[in-house]
């Protein structure tokens, strides 16, 4: 089908390529919490036809073979490619390592005249989607700190890696720092999406900018297919609890209400929220995967998730530390 692109970034359209895929394995499984199916039994193999996976289920001895499309769903927040500190991270290399199917990237960063994180990531991949511009910043990529991601109080002086100044002024300890740095790089920061099943349509929805927030936020939502059924992928990068993030979980929503169409839906990202909260502000979700994703090095928390309605299957996932300060999140799924 034809892609249509609304309120998109200067996105041009590309060629969904059917790129050679590996045999399927989980290099994650240490980091997994979520059991996948066993797969020594016989009555279990995989594939690797088009540009997505296919379970193989033998009913029986007289009957054949049937095969159900799976697909790799994941969420990774980059930080931009840099820690706390304004060190490049191996964040990008993760991503493209996951081999999702449906990517949704919080904290891409697209620099003016330098790095460019989504087209690394879309022409790497073979994929399409979406930039939703969020910010304006700075990036350090020259920064020296500790053995720490960040610096031990970033959350209340604020981080030395990314300098947000368009809707708030730096600390005093952040224009202090600013000052002496080099390398410093202009540019957007925003959420991604990148896809390499068939992409219909892809649109944005802004969200509600909240007074102690230094950026925007938005909701991509996306209509794609497998196995000819049409399902939408909402991805987005909610706002902390403190900040008052359930106004615009109201409005998730509504956005999911003004759908009105029964077709399955996946709703991927980073929350800033754990799971108990998010099943009052939005109900009706399952996960679809269950792993600690932050903080990155000692995770003792999930606000990175990845939810679905209708007749999804889960078959596997997990979590994995990829140089950001969340953990990457998969979830492998098939439409029942």
């Amino acid at each position: 089908p034809n892609v249509t692109f609304t309120e998109s970034t200067a996105i041009e359209p590309a060629t969904l390529a059917a790129t050679p895929r590996a045999p399927w394995f989980d290099p994650f499984t240490a980091t997994s919490s979520v059991k996948s199916e066993p797969r020594d039994l016989a009555r279990q193999r995989w594939s690797t036809t088009g540009a997505v996976r296919h379970h193989a289920v033998a009913r029986s001895v007289e009957q054949p073979t049937t095969y159900t499309a799976v697909v790799r769903v994941a969420t990774f927040n980059l930080h931009a490619g840099v820690d706390g500190w304004g060190r490049p991270t191996n964040a990008v290399d993760h991503a493209a390592s996951l081999d999702a199917d449906v990517l949704v990237l919080p904290e891409i960063w697209r620099g003016d005249d330098g790095t460019d994180l989504f087209d690394d990531l879309r022409a790497r991949l073979a994929m399409v989607g979406l930039f939703v511009p969020l910010a304006r910043a700075e990036r350090i990529t020259s920064g020296r700190g500790g053995a720490r991601w960040q610096p031990r109080f970033a959350h209340v002086t604020g981080e030395h890696g990314l300098y947000f100044t368009e809707h708030r002024s730096l600390s005093a300890v952040q224009r202090k720092r600013r000052t002496s740095v080099v390398n410093v790089e202009s540019g957007t920061w925003g959420i991604g999406l990148l896809t390499r099943l068939p992409l219909v349509h892809v649109r944005t929805e802004p969200l509600q900018r909240l007074p102690r927030e230094r950026v925007r936020r938005a909701v991509i939502v996306a209509d794609l297919f497998l196995d000819e059924r049409a399902f939408t992928v909402l991805a987005l990068h909610g706002a902390h609890l403190s900040h008052g993030s359930f106004r615009q979980y109201r409005r998730v929503r509504e956005i999911v209400e003004e759908l009105g169409s029964p077709r399955p839906l996946i709703l991927a990202g980073d929350f800033n929220s754990w799971r108990p909260p998010l099943r009052i502000f939005l109900p009706g979700w399952h996960s679809l995967v269950r792993a600690r994703t932050w903080p990155a090095s000692h995770p003792h928390s999930q606000i990175d998730h990845i939810f679905g309605r209708g007749p999804w299957r889960q078959l596997g996932g997990g979590a994995s530390d990829g140089g950001s300060d969340h953990r990457a999140l998969f979830a492998d799924v098939s439409l029942g």
